[in-house]
């Protein structure tokens, strides 16, 4: 069952779910992450090291002059080998980590990208564009904060809590290690318990920050739109309020933040004071020396210090965890149209295209496709006709197997297309749209976009066979020229023939224009035309059209009305019948004559 993609629920993933999906991404850089964990363990051996031999200097001083100028000068030596032996450690540490971290966010984001490339067209006309960078930006950028968490600073408190442990289990009174450990396990649950309730602050920011991105980013796409109806103030009016709405819960987020930090001091102080007092009353009774208050304030410094930022930490973990859910939701989306376990690439032969009793609907209380039954000999051009809303750009969506027919099937040189890959199936189809969208780069990266490898002689050759090569020749940037933000500094009939010379490029067995000329006046049309003629002369061509002087020459004309076939046959065989085809004709050329007749 398909969800509504603009939220995802926290509750369908857990946290350990979430890290789960990570460790494939660590376990390929196993080597490196193993090294880094010992090297921090080295690194944290040496940092508690460092407050036992202070207690050693300590005691020695504190004891006969002979002793406090022969074995402190060891200690001293040993203290400063151990902090240069602690930022040794650390910094191998961040070395051999930073592949990890950075290949890790590399790979993620490979993924998810290709993951989305494989989901199908229905998801991405249901998801806003914006919502779904944003996402994916946060996501990626979660993978690197989650993994510096938790080697810089979940892991290394658990490593030193645990050394500091160990100290004091063995060299004093039990009871400092039970103060400790109460001490640090009342600040855990607190810390927990507060930052869970703080979430919901972060899951509104998240959601208020993808809706103003989407916003921003939907009313850049269409500037015309919104200047053709002066609608600027409108727009920032929808922005600021999911803003807006995202500030009062980043003020709401901050205040319970130093909330949680006072809390978590007090936590601190007491159990420190407590600590104090009792080591303070063994130095006095001469169960322990001077120098182990030392070592205990030390250890329990260097303890509380790094677990003082453990609510940060933990906060923004949940973060985090928070927006790897949201990217990994993402990658939890089975794609509609898969190949199937046994397909095979499509064997395209002479390029023959049969729908055989095709039926086709996205909602089965409104069908599109009814019974649509026909074939296209190899090399045959076959056009279809029809009112809009007859379901003539979905044959093509079919064909190219963005959707799945609902009933029936459908054939090329005898195969079921479900049943070869997508890739093959699609190499072989070229489509020229009706609305062509082209990249923010050159012409010529347009152009070549069919086939990348191919030869600067060939893309020129495209252009000139779409008519286009003079028109960009006369840029001063020439085929270097930019389009735009989707093609924007295009006018529609250019776009339309880099389109098409971007499907000559390909030289696919199969063409597909979808009102391809729909956007060019009538001289450029008919150059067009001349082109389409010459291009598809080779090829099984299907030619969805409206303007019907542009397909009066098909081999056979399809007239669709209501998502079924009601007239087939050459254009003055549907002249003759006197139905749907021969009163749309008759129509456009009394529109064609009214035009004519208007003053230039």
């Amino acid at each position: 069952m398909h969800r509504n993609h603009d939220t995802l629920p926290s509750e369908q993933r857990n946290d350990l779910k979430t890290i789960r999906s990570l460790l494939p991404f660590l376990w390929y850089y196993r080597g490196r992450v193993l090294i880094a964990l010992l090297a921090l363990v080295l690194a944290k051996v040496a940092t508690v090291g460092v407050p036992v031999v202070m207690k050693q200097i300590v005691d020695a001083l504190d004891g006969s002059r002979h002793q406090a100028v022969t074995l402190p000068v060891l200690f001293l030596v040993a203290y400063g080998l151990l902090r240069v032996t602690g930022s040794l450690f650390s910094e191998i540490r961040d070395s051999v980590f930073a592949r990890v971290r950075h290949g890790a966010m590399r790979q993620m984001s490979n993924k998810v990208l290709q993951h989305l490339h494989r989901l199908s067209l229905r998801f991405h006309l249901e998801r806003k564009t914006g919502a779904i960078t944003r996402e994916l930006e946060r996501g990626t950028a979660s993978v690197s904060a989650m993994l510096n968490y938790m080697v810089f600073s979940i892991i290394p408190i658990l490593v030193e809590v645990s050394l500091i442990a160990l100290i004091l289990f063995t060299q004093y009174d039990p009871w400092f290690a039970v103060v400790t450990f109460v001490t640090v396990a009342v600040y855990i649950v607190f810390t927990m318990k507060i930052t869970e309730w703080r979430m919901k602050y972060r899951v509104t920011m998240n959601q208020m920050d993808s809706k103003a991105s989407s916003q921003a980013v939907d009313s850049l796409l269409n500037y015309e739109t919104v200047k053709y109806f002066n609608n600027e103030d409108f727009e920032l009016r929808r922005y600021d309020e999911s803003r807006r709405a995202w500030e009062d819960a980043a003020v709401k987020s901050q205040t319970s933040m130093s909330a949680l930090n006072v809390g978590q001091g007090a936590i601190i102080a007491a159990g420190v004071t407590v600590i104090m007092f009792m080591a303070a009353s063994e130095v006095v009774d001469g169960s322990m020396t001077l120098g182990d208050l030392v070592l205990v304030n030390a250890l329990m410094i260097q303890m509380f210090i790094p677990l003082n930022f453990l609510g940060i930490v933990y906060s923004q973990l949940k973060h985090a965890l928070s927006d790897m859910d949201r990217m990994f939701a993402l990658l939890d989306e089975v794609p509609e149209i898969r190949d199937d376990p046994h397909a095979k690439d499509l064997d395209v032969g002479d390029g023959e295209v049969r729908f055989e009793h095709v039926d086709f609907h996205y909602d089965p209380k409104r069908p599109i496709l009814r019974d649509v039954d026909f074939s296209i000999p190899p090399g045959a051009r076959y056009a279809v006709v029809g009112p809009s809303g007859a379901g003539k750009s979905t044959l093509a969506r079919l064909l190219f197997r963005f959707y799945d027919v609902t009933g029936g099937r459908i054939l090329i040189n005898g195969q079921d297309i479900r049943h070869v890959t997508q890739a093959s199936l699609r190499s072989a189809i070229g489509v020229v749209p009706q609305d062509t969208v082209l990249f923010n780069e050159s012409i010529y990266y347009n152009i070549a976009y069919a086939r990348p490898d191919a030869s600067r002689e060939e893309v020129l050759r495209a252009a000139r066979l779409a008519h286009i090569h003079d028109f960009i020749e006369s840029l001063p940037d020439g085929y270097d020229t930019l389009v735009g933000e989707r093609g924007l500094k295009l006018s529609g009939g250019e776009k339309q023939r880099v389109a098409i010379a971007r499907a000559i490029l390909k030289n696919p067995r199969i063409l597909i224009f979808d009102e391809a000329t729909s956007s060019l006046d009538s001289m450029s049309e008919q150059a067009i035309l001349e082109a389409m003629r010459e291009v598809a002369a080779e090829h099984t061509s299907l030619v969805i059209a409206h303007r019907l002087s542009t397909i009066v020459d098909a081999d056979r004309i399809l007239v669709m009305e209501q998502g079924r076939i009601i007239e087939r046959g050459t254009h003055q065989e549907l002249l003759q019948l006197q139905g749907v085809y021969a009163r749309l004709w008759e129509l456009q050329q009394q529109e064609d004559a009214e035009l004519e007749a208007l003053p230039v």
